[in-house]
């Protein structure tokens, strides 16, 4: 039987406190914590050599642990500048580069900013750029564009959505926390109710069934069965993303056992990331228990 799989953004704070140094160590010591999986972190550019990335990758394959790539934050699908556009195509070609050497099957890209342009113009930029980049790529690694947190990022559900329909290699990548910011800090995404004092517009399983619903009806049953997911509950203000901050930190959202149950009752089989500040693999940890637990 095929499950969801359960991973880390980057290296938490009890890997190092285990005396753990390099990321190369990072899934022995992952599988050991059992976890399934590991996002490599290159957000702030790309700095390990090829040697160091092979590594990690057979470090990952002997321990079964799978990978995907984050590329850098400054990636700008819909900037104003043409150049910027035009770096970006490159920074994602480096991304998929790092991701055949590293035998990731995705990479995550934020899309951009929405902020001096409408969101007309910037779906228009986003477009045009992702054109350029899939005419000069060929690569069965998933090119996976992520909804955003703050409200003058390009990154609504319905815009990622938009954007995957242009090229079949591009996938959706749903980050809960953001989807839930973005939904609290407008008039909510999916028009949904507010049901709880503490206003997340996730909170039950159908509202989490909704988002797997939508992408299969606007993509196909497989970008949704497959769903690559980042998890962590999340502070926001009235702009929207705020800060990553962990499970036992009280009065945030969205709930994640919700979002568990709704997986396992569906036999959906998401890689789901914790982005949890510090304690990724500690909650990762529990929200895989909390989905077998459903099963």
């Amino acid at each position: 039987m095929t499950k969801a799989t359960f991973g880390t953004a980057g290296n938490c704070d009890s890997f190092y406190a285990a005396g753990k140094k390099h990321t190369h160590e990072a899934p022995a010591w992952l599988r050991e914590f059992g976890l399934d999986a590991y996002e490599y972190q290159a957000g702030r550019g790309y700095q390990a050599g090829e040697e160091s990335l092979r590594k990690v990758g057979e470090e990952a394959r002997k321990n079964g642990i799978l990978l995907s790539l984050h590329t850098p934050y400054f990636i700008s699908l819909s900037s104003i500048e043409p150049e910027k556009r035009y770096n970006s195509i490159d920074y994602i070609k480096t991304g998929l580069r790092c991701a055949e050497l590293l035998g990731a099957d995705t990479i995550v890209v934020h899309t951009g900013s929405a902020a001096k342009i409408t969101r007309a113009q910037a779906m228009e930029y986003a477009a045009d750029t992702l054109f350029k980049l899939l005419e000069d790529v060929n690569t069965d690694i998933r090119i996976g564009l992520e909804t955003m947190g703050k409200l003058n990022q390009l990154g609504t559900l319905d815009e990622v959505l938009t954007l995957c329909k242009i090229d079949p290699r591009l996938y959706p990548v749903v980050d809960f926390g953001h989807l839930n910011c973005r939904g609290r800090s407008e008039s909510g995404i999916f028009d949904m109710e507010e049901t709880t004092p503490t206003g997340s517009v996730f909170v039950t399983v159908d509202d989490y069934r909704a988002v797997f619903d939508k992408i299969a009806n606007r993509l196909g049953d497989k970008y949704a069965q497959t769903l690559h997911c980042h998890f962590s509950k999340i502070e926001y203000t009235k702009q929207g993303e705020k800060k990553h901050v962990t499970f036992s930190d009280e009065g945030y959202e969205p709930p994640f056992e919700p979002l568990m149950e709704a997986i396992a009752k569906e036999n959906l089989t998401p890689r789901i990331i914790s982005e949890s500040a510090g304690m990724q693999a500690e909650e990762a940890l529990a929200m895989k228990r909390c989905y077998e637990s459903n099963l």
